[in-house]
């Protein structure tokens, strides 16, 4: 509280503080400063974020509604089921989805001559299905894997397939084996799957000069496997074929930005 005296000079003194006080309180208040090359910064920065997180995977298995549950024909009955996978990257989805489709047509038509509704024994009934399921990844590069089954009616015995589909999630496509291999290295990756098997190819009689890499890949813990289909290098009762190889042995020999970020490992290991 201000205490004004008869002085007329302190009066004076008095009243020109408050004038200047109240000019300053006036004034308006400066709009705090930025620095442009932080705010940049962080733009940057969080650009850089949306972008990694773009190649993450969100993924589920969901059934696909739209196929016919089961279909009869003049040379009998099938029965579908299929299971596609749901994530957070339609292009993903949509590749699976078309792949069933293609590969079974008559269970996706809209109006199938079906002579369905009718009982059917079991043993003449044919069955078929697809499953796909989402494996992991390992920054840009994400595996999934499309099991099919089938049995004809009649057959001793089903048949089925496990294919592995590798994707590239920065240039939105499937890895193939020839995209995997550095150039000219073909036949040195060839050698060291051969040599990495070496003991069960040597029992199943499978020359080196014979072998071949098979197209169907997935990346495991440590390394790579080769998938192959039944009967290729060995019978039914013994399944499909899986040769892995260490990334230890062939890491010069795929492209590097193929090869996962992995833990350093000694060949002992």
């Amino acid at each position: 509280m201000w205490v004004f005296k008869h002085d007329k000079k302190i009066i004076l003194s008095g009243l020109g503080v408050l004038a200047c006080l109240g000019l300053l309180g006036c004034q308006p208040k400066q709009p705090p400063q930025h620095d442009e090359s932080q705010a940049s910064t962080a733009i940057a920065q969080h650009g850089q974020e949306k972008t990694v997180e773009s190649y993450w995977i969100e993924a589920k298995t969901r059934p696909m509604e739209t196929a016919q549950k089961r279909v009869c024909e003049e040379d009998g009955c099938t029965d579908y089921a299929f299971q596609t996978i749901q994530t957070n990257h339609q292009w993903i989805d949509q590749y699976f989805e078309e792949r069933i489709k293609k590969a079974y047509p008559v269970a996706f038509m809209s109006n199938p001559k079906n002579k369905a509704e009718q009982e059917v024994a079991e043993n003449k009934l044919s069955q078929a299905s697809a499953r796909v399921r989402y494996m992991g990844q390992n920054q840009a590069i994400a595996s999934f894997e499309l099991s099919t089954r089938s049995y004809n009616a009649g057959a001793a015995h089903g048949s089925y397939h496990n294919e592995y589909v590798n994707f590239d999630l920065k240039n939105k496509k499937r890895i193939s084996v020839d995209q995997l291999i550095a150039s000219g290295q073909q036949d040195a990756l060839k050698n060291a799957v051969y040599n990495a098997n070496l003991m069960w190819l040597s029992e199943h009689n499978i020359e080196r000069e014979k072998f071949q890499l098979s197209d169907n890949f997935y990346y495991n813990g440590t390394g790579l496997v080769f998938v192959y289909p039944l009967y290729e290098l060995a019978s039914y009762a013994e399944g499909i074929t899986e040769l892995a190889v260490p990334f230890i042995r062939i890491k010069s020999l795929i492209k590097p930005q193929y090869l996962p970020q992995l833990p350093e490992y000694s060949p002992e290991e």
